[in-house]
C-alpha cells in the first residue's frame, strides 16, 4: 500500500508541476500579443480622439489642478458643507532647510563624544513655580474626545513621563488618567466651559490660554454628536444630539486688556504655575505679542502655518497664518527689542518632522518645540497595518475612529518613548559636533543661511556673502590671536 500511495503523491505533484509549466508557457506565448493588442488600441484612441472624448484630458486636468484639489472639490460637491482635512496643509512653506549648522573642527574643537549634554529647559523662569523639563521637545496639544482617543492619550502620558517632557490637554476635557500618569501636564484653558473648573486647573504644571492655533486660526470649532459619544460627551456636559461648539472667543476677553485680568486670575487659582497663551502666527504678530507682554504672561506658544490638527477647513490651513520660521524669527526679534526674551519663554510648533529642524528652532531662539503630527505617526508605527489599506491610520488614533479600540496603548507608548529618545540623542550628537555641551549655548551664530530669503527672514548670515569677508584688520587680529594660541 505504501508504494502505491507514494507513487500517487509523486504522480499528482508531477502533474501539478507540468500544469503550472504549461500555463506559464501559454501565458508567455499569448499574453504578450494580447497586451500589445490592448495597449495598441488604447494608444490609438489617445492619439486619435479629440480632447472632449479623450481619456488623456484627465492627465492634463490633474496636471493643471492638483489631485488634492480634485478630491477635496469632489468632497465639497458631495456634502455641500465645510470639509475638514487632518494634519494641516500640504502646501510647501519656507521652512528650516535653508539653514545649516557650522561644525567645530580646529579653531573650535568638537566636544568629546562621551561629554554629557544638558538638554533641560525651563518654562516661565519668572513664575513662582517654573516648569523645568528634561528635554526641549514637547508633545503638542492633543484634545481628548474632541481629537484623540482615550487609549492614545494614556499612551502619550506614559511616554512623555518616561522621557521627562510635558503632555498637553489641548482644548478637550481633562482625562483623569492623563493627570495621574503624566509627570508634567500643560493644561489648556480654552473658550469651552469644561476647562474653567478651578479644581482641575490646580492640577496643572502650567496653564496655556488657547487663543488661536496654526491650522484653524482663532475660528470656532463644531463637532457633530455622531463624532462625540460616550465618556467624552459626558465630560464636556453636552446633551445627546447636540453639537459641541468651541467658541472663537473667550467670554472673559472682550478687549485686549482683558487678557491681563485672566492671567492674574489663573495665577491666583494655580498658586503661581507658569501662565501662557497659545496663538497662531498672524501678520499682526508683534501687536499680539505686545498684548501678551502687557498681560504679564510667563510663556508664549506660537503655532506656525504648517501646524496640524484633527481636522480643519482647508482655507484656514492653506491661506491663513505665517510660516513657522517667519513667526519664530519675528517673535524672537520683537521680544529681544522689548527686553523680555529672558523673562518670557517662547515655545514654537508647526511642521517639525526631524531633530535638525527642532534644533535650528532652538538655535534661533525658541525655548521649546511642540511636535504633534510626527509623534502620532510614531505611535501608530507598525500598528497602521491594522488599518491600511482599507482605512486611514487616523481611525486608530482619533476618538470616533472605527479602530480606536484596537490600538495597543503599551506598544504605542514604547514607540513614542523611543521616538523622543532618538530625537534627543541626535540633538546631543549635533551639540557635541559644534564643540558645546548644553542647549543654552546654542544661538543663531551657530547657523549660516544658504539663500537670501532665509537670511533676511532669520537675520542669519549667508554661508558666503562677499560683504561678510573679513577686513584686513580682522585678518591681522586673527593672525595675532592664532600666533598666541599656537605659542601657548
Amino acid at each position: 500500500m505504501k508504494p502505491n500511495w507514494l507513487s500517487f503523491i509523486i504522480g499528482s505533484f508531477s502533474g501539478a508541476l507540468l500544469a503550472i509549466l504549461f500555463t506559464a508557457i501559454v501565458s508567455v506565448l499569448f499574453m504578450r500579443p494580447l497586451t500589445q493588442l490592448i495597449l495598441g488600441a488604447f494608444i490609438k484612441r489617445i492619439m486619435k480622439d479629440r480632447y472632449p472624448e479623450n481619456i488623456w484630458e484627465m492627465v492634463t486636468a490633474i496636471t493643471r489642478t492638483p489631485p488634492t484639489s480634485v478630491v477635496e472639490n469632489s468632497l465639497r460637491a458631495e456634502s455641500g458643507k465645510v470639509i475638514e482635512r487632518p494634519f494641516g496643509s500640504p502646501r510647501k512653506f519656507l521652512h528650516f532647510d535653508g539653514l545649516i549648522f557650522s561644525p567645530a573642527q580646529l579653531a573650535i574643537l568638537p566636544a568629546p563624544d562621551d561629554a554629557p549634554v544638558d538638554t533641560k529647559i525651563t518654562i516661565g523662569p519668572q513664575a513662582k513655580r517654573p516648569l523645568t523639563l528634561d528635554i526641549p521637545i514637547m508633545l503638542g496639544a492633543w484634545g481628548y474626545g474632541i481629537g484623540v482617543s482615550e487609549k492614545l492619550k494614556i499612551a502619550a502620558a506614559k511616554a512623555t513621563s518616561a522621557v521627562g517632557t510635558a503632555s498637553n490637554t489641548g482644548e478637550g476635557p481633562l482625562l483623569p488618567e492623563d493627570r495621574e500618569i503624566s509627570k508634567y501636564l500643560i493644561m489648556q484653558y480654552s473658550s469651552g466651559p469644561w476647562t474653567a473648573d478651578p479644581e482641575k486647573l490646580r492640577q496643572a504644571d502650567a496653564i496655556e490660554i488657547h487663543i488661536g492655533q496654526g491650522a484653524s486660526a482663532a475660528a470656532a470649532s463644531r463637532i457633530p454628536p455622531e463624532f462625540l459619544q460616550g465618556r467624552a460627551r459626558e465630560m464636556v456636559n453636552v446633551k445627546p444630539g447636540e453639537d459641541l461648539v468651541i467658541p472663537s472667543r473667550h467670554k472673559e476677553i472682550n478687549k485686549p486688556t482683558d487678557l491681563k485680568r485672566l492671567v492674574k486670575k489663573l495665577r491666583t487659582i494655580t498658586d503661581g504655575v507658569p501662565i501662557g497663551v497659545k496663538i497662531c502666527a498672524s501678520a499682526n504678530l508683534e501687536a499680539d505679542l505686545e498684548v501678551c507682554i502687557h498681560a504679564g504672561v510667563d510663556f508664549i506658544s506660537i503655532d506656525g502655518g504648517q501646524a496640524g490638527t484633527k481636522g480643519g477647513p482647508p482655507i484656514l490651513e492653506d491661506d491663513f497664518g505665517l510660516p513657522t520660521i517667519y513667526a519664530l524669527s519675528r517673535a524672537v526679534q520683537y521680544l529681544r527689542r522689548r527686553g523680555v526674551k529672558q523673562k518670557i519663554s517662547l515655545l514654537i510648533g508647526g511642521g517639525f518632522s526631524n531633530p535638525g529642524q527642532c534644533m535650528k528652532a532652538l538655535a534661533l531662539g525658541a525655548d521649546g518645540v511642540y511636535l504633534g503630527t510626527a509623534p502620532l505617526w510614531a505611535m501608530t508605527h507598525e500598528q497602521v497595518t491594522k488599518a491600511i489599506p482599507w482605512e486611514p491610520p487616523t481611525q486608530l488614533a482619533f476618538y470616533p475612529g472605527t479602530l480606536a479600540d484596537e490600538l495597543d496603548e503599551d506598544l504605542a507608548a514604547t514607540h513614542l518613548e523611543n521616538f523622543f529618545n532618538s530625537y534627543i540623542e541626535e540633538i546631543k550628537v549635533a551639540i557635541r559636533a559644534m564643540g558645546k555641551t548644553s542647549l543654552l549655548e546654542l544661538s543663531e551664530t551657530d547657523l549660516v543661511a544658504l539663500d537670501e530669503i532665509t537670511s533676511k527672514v532669520t537675520k542669519v548670515r549667508l554661508a558666503y556673502d562677499p560683504y561678510q569677508v573679513p577686513s584686513m584688520e580682522e585678518v591681522k587680529a586673527r593672525k595675532t590671536w592664532m600666533s598666541k594660541w599656537f605659542t601657548n
